[in-house]
């Protein structure tokens, strides 16, 4: 068979399209400039002092000083060797940040539609109602940037498995192997996980389907086939997997030896987070109608209302300028939902949410049921602690679920499932398989429902809602009840202005519908029209929270923070120590101090777990034994406005000699005990393989013993020790045993962790040179399981390929 162009243009024009919308959404990277993300900003700070150490050395390090005393990089964007999906990956994002996910966003779902059979073009309006997504494009605005990788490459696990589940074997076989690498190579592995239950649906869908149709034997041959696509993706992400199952182990995310809180009370046993932490942001059961009318709640934690507005005007009352109120207005506090802190509204669109509805109706078989029991699983699972019993449950029972926090995230699924059965609407709108008669009667139902429901809001909001926020009383303790009052109404005035926004796009929906089953309206004009309402109702609504004003230049994103006074004093100090930020700024910005320094605080969602706890029990307690324990040499203060560094003399340094070791039953007694516990002679443990066995070891320390660092890099420390009598070693580093290894004169030596996060170590008397050195066998061993697993898919890709040829020639 001839290869054939002409079908392949139209596949090329839209993906030329996609990347003209993705420039086009975010203009100012034409221009050179950089979006500016919070979290990365965060990021940069956490990650500059491995940036720096690859740059200098042209080596990878896999564990930094510069956060929380010390942790491994392999959350930490870890570059490992034989990553050769990672470098598809890069080849696939090709645009400027943050163009490159919004691209991925629409090419995952234009190839989820195809493998559906769907044609081209509703696949490229279905691909662009996806990626302006609201929620979609408000992490990319936030900084995100995983959670999005990951949901860009989706949709396009899922069509892997329809090719396959299809009979597609091969090409299906070899997708999924591709697009399962390139999600796991996110390294997000929350979204991984939710994307697994939709996994779960699909093959239960499809396992009724094959039994009511007798067709098992293809069911089980598909999942066959899946089940080795699945073994070769996680082989050729083999070295990050590993790595992350290690250190989840040691994070706060593992299980915690603790039994009591700070304040001394039982602590509930968990072997992953608390369930308070889990569901701090659930989403209200009210606030579901975001989904369809963007401000129902009031929009985000703060919104600009101007100069016409109530709260402008209260503002004026309380005697604020006229400038000024306007300043205010635009933090308007207009969010009255239940989650602590929301950036945007969740919006689907109520275009897309309209054809959901009439797909109700059209759509028959196990794809609508797949999709319409994801979007319900994902919407219960959302409500978190508002819908208790359902959420304890997952918790409970379901393996892994207690590893993941903000459960409203698991509404990616609805986000992706919501779309796929209204484009499925226009599909059978088009064809057919039903009568016009039929097709009018569901849209009759479709706009009984969604008209009404906007129309019941419009008539009855007073009644039904009040309007009031969960931080209402705080703006009444400051401002007054008028205040509120006027807070509330425009609240109001939000609500009534997006349901009518709403209630005119079903309304032209459904017109766009009803006059093209009266056959004043051909198809591709009603895919023009829909084109134009779904783009215009997602990218208004989008552009108010992620726009133009979100870009800066290039080099302020890149180097975000610059050295006050005090980071350039400490800077002069070229010795190793750690430093705390107190300074108001820096903990606005918490991955500040570690751009500059070795930090005692940071940003991370996953910090190894005993420091953690340390942090819990007594660094934000300012206990000095601990700081000094941690070898903490400058203390960055603020007074009035002036920030300086305090120059900590008690600091314990790199390392020390102690007189005595105290073995203690448990890690209760072990973090407690340093509440008042002089670290600079004695130390605490609860490790039982030490070689000393006493309860209490002493040790004669000579007062011409000494320990002094020699040389330092992030995984490397180098030690002279000279004492004239057998002793123990405290070292100021955080101990880690999944990598560091301790060697006296040359020769691999154990040692121990004390004092609940350090290292520990006996020394025999005399002259010795102690070296760490970090070497994770779990980087060694992921790396050769990778490069084995890209051979053995080479080949296969190799042969899948001449298959499909061969077969298609004959």
């Amino acid at each position: 068979m001839a290869f054939s162009f002409k079908r392949l243009l139209p596949h090329i024009l839209i993906l030329i399209g996609f990347i003209v919308f993705s420039l086009a959404y975010f203009s100012p990277v034409l221009q050179g400039k950089k979006i500016f993300q919070s979290d990365i900003m965060h990021y940069i700070g956490m990650a500059q002092q491995q940036k720096e150490f690859a740059k200098e050395t042209g080596e990878e390090t896999y564990w930094t000083n510069s956060a929380f005393g010390g942790m491994p990089t392999y959350q930490l964007g870890a570059k490992y060797p034989h990553n050769y999906i990672k470098k598809l990956d890069l080849t696939l994002r090709f645009l400027p940040r943050p163009a490159d996910y919004l691209f991925l966003y629409f090419l995952g779902f234009y190839i989820l539609l195809l493998s559906l059979k769907v044609d081209f073009k509703l696949a490229a309006l279905g691909a662009l109602t996806f990626g302006f997504s609201t929620y979609l494009i408000i992490i990319l605005g936030v900084g995100h940037n995983a959670k999005a990788h990951a949901i860009a490459y989706m949709p396009m696990v899922l069509a892997g498995i329809i090719l396959t589940f299809r009979k597609k074997y091969i090409l299906g076989f070899l997708l999924t192997v591709v697009a399962s690498g390139l999600e796991i190579t996110t390294n997000h592995p929350q979204m991984t996980y939710y994307l697994l239950f939709l996994i779960i649906v699909l093959g239960l869908a499809y396992f009724i389907d094959a039994y009511r149709k007798k067709l098992l034997p293809h069911f089980f041959k598909s999942v066959g086939f899946l089940s080795l696509a699945a073994i070769l993706a996680i082989g050729l992400n083999a070295t990050n997997l590993m790595a992350t199952q290690e250190y989840v182990n040691e994070s706060t995310r593992g299980k915690s030896e603790l039994t009591i809180n700070t304040d001394g009370s039982p602590k509930e046993a968990s072997n992953g987070l608390s369930k308070d932490y889990i569901t701090q942001y659930s989403y209200g059961f009210a606030e579901t109608f975001n989904l369809y009318i963007p401000k129902f709640m009031g929009g985000g934690n703060t919104e600009d209302v101007g100069k016409d507005s109530e709260t402008y005007k209260a503002y004026i009352n309380l005697g604020a300028s006229p400038i000024e109120a306007l300043e205010a207005s635009k933090n308007a506090p207009m969010y009255w939902g239940e989650q602590p802190i929301v950036e945007a509204p969740a919006y689907v669109g109520a275009v897309i949410i309209f054809l959901f509805v009439l797909g109700l109706f059209l759509v028959k078989g196990r794809l609508k049921w797949w999709l319409v029991t994801g979007t319900i699983l994902a919407l219960l699972l959302s409500y978190g602690k508002n819908l208790e019993f359902l959420t304890n449950f997952f918790i409970d029972y379901v393996p892994l679920y207690n590893k993941f926090r903000a459960v409203t995230s698991i509404q990616v699924i609805l986000e992706l499932c919501i779309p796929v059965l209204g484009i499925f609407a226009l599909v059978r709108l088009f064809n057919d398989f039903q009568k016009d008669e039929e097709k009018l009667k569901a849209l009759k139902y479709t706009l009984i429902i969604t008209a009404g429901l906007a129309s019941v809001f419009l008539l009855f909001k007073s009644v039904l809602f009040d309007f009031e926020g969960l931080r209402d009383d705080d703006y009444i303790r400051a401002y007054g009840q008028p205040f509120i009052d006027a807070v509330i109404e425009d609240r109001k005035a939000l609500f009534t202005s997006d349901t009518i926004r709403t209630l005119i796009l079903v309304l032209l929906s459904a017109g766009t519908i009803y006059l093209f089953l009266k056959k004043k309206l051909s198809e591709n004009l009603v895919i023009v029209v829909f084109a134009v309402l779904i783009l215009f109702d997602l990218v208004s609504v989008n552009r108010q929270y992620v726009n133009n004003d979100n870009f800066e230049s290039a080099l302020r994103v890149d180097k975000p923070y610059q050295p006050n006074a005090a980071d350039k004093q400490i800077l002069k100090d070229k010795g190793h120590f750690r430093v705390l930020d107190m300074s108001t700024e820096g903990q606005q910005k918490p991955g500040r101090a570690a751009y500059f320094h070795n930090s005692l605080f940071g940003y991370h969602a996953a910090k190894l777990g005993r420091y953690n706890e340390l942090m819990e029990f007594h660094i934000y307690n300012n206990n000095m034994n601990v700081l000094n324990m941690l070898n903490t040499k400058y203390i960055i203060a603020e007074d009035q406005g002036q920030i300086f560094p305090y120059d900590n003399p008690d600091a314990n340094g790199n390392a020390w000699f102690i007189s005595e070791l105290k073995q203690l039953p448990d890690a209760n007694t072990e973090i407690k005990a340093l509440d008042s516990l002089d670290t600079k002679i004695t130390a605490v443990t609860t490790e039982s393989d030490f070689s000393a066995k006493p309860e209490v070891t002493k040790y004669l320390v000579d007062s011409t013993a000494s320990i002094q660092l020699k040389e330092f890099k992030p995984n490397y420390l180098k030690y002279e020790s000279n004492n004239l009598n057998d002793g123990f070693a405290v070292f100021s580093e955080i101990y880690y045993n999944q990598g560091w290894n301790a060697y006296l004169n040359g020769d691999l030596v154990p040692h121990q962790r004390v004092n609940y996060v350090l290292r520990g170590m006996e020394i025999p008397k005399g002259n010795h040179t102690i070296e760490f050195k970090f070497e994770p066998k779990v980087v060694a061993t992921g790396s050769k399981i990778a490069m084995a697993s890209s051979a053995v898919f080479g080949i296969l890709l190799f042969l899948g390929i001449f298959y499909m040829v061969k077969r298609k020639n004959d």
